[in-house]
């Protein structure tokens, strides 16, 4: 049996960035990676990780790890988010806009991957400032944390969904 074998998971699991980090000390550099990784269910749940080690599988393990425990579920709107949103972390910002049915993931690397991920199917974002994984990644989060649905608005304003919806 291979080394690195791993029995299949039922989540969708992708690495978005991978990072050699060194560390000066007397006796030279010491090498190092850190993974960061986006884990979903492909139905509205998704996490992320950042996972640090000597090695690449442990970091992207650790990274796995780290993403399950650090699940949130998106607000959908059939294949589609239900409102237009930015989300920011640090200097990343990530603008996301609802599509028709069949345009499709439109996308950059780090924000199709959590899109993906948790099952969106139609979307139109774009980075704005910063293009750091990382940042784009926690970004792209709190967009999805802040959607809202109809049925949500309308329970907090204490309002009938058709008084929201128009």
């Amino acid at each position: 049996m291979p080394r690195f074998e791993r029995e299949q998971s039922e989540y969708i699991e992708k690495v978005v960035s991978l990072n050699r980090v060194s560390k000066t000390v007397k006796g030279g550099r010491v090498m190092k990676f850190s993974a960061l990784v986006v884990v979903g269910d492909g139905k509205g749940k998704v996490g992320y990780g950042l996972g640090k080690a000597a090695e690449v599988p442990e970091a992207i393990r650790k990274g796995i790890e780290a993403a399950k425990k650090n699940m949130i579920t998106v607000t959908l709107s059939g294949t589609t988010v239900p409102h237009e949103t930015i989300g920011e972390a640090g200097a990343g910002r990530v603008l996301m806009k609802p599509a028709a049915p069949g345009t499709g993931v439109i996308a950059g690397g780090a924000v199709r991957a959590v899109v993906e991920a948790a099952g969106i199917k139609d979307i139109r974002t774009k980075c704005l400032r910063s293009n750091n994984p990382n940042n784009v990644v926690a970004a792209a989060f709190e967009g999805l944390k802040s959607m809202r649905g109809p049925e949500e608005v309308a329970r907090i304003r204490g309002k009938s969904v058709e008084e929201i919806v128009g």
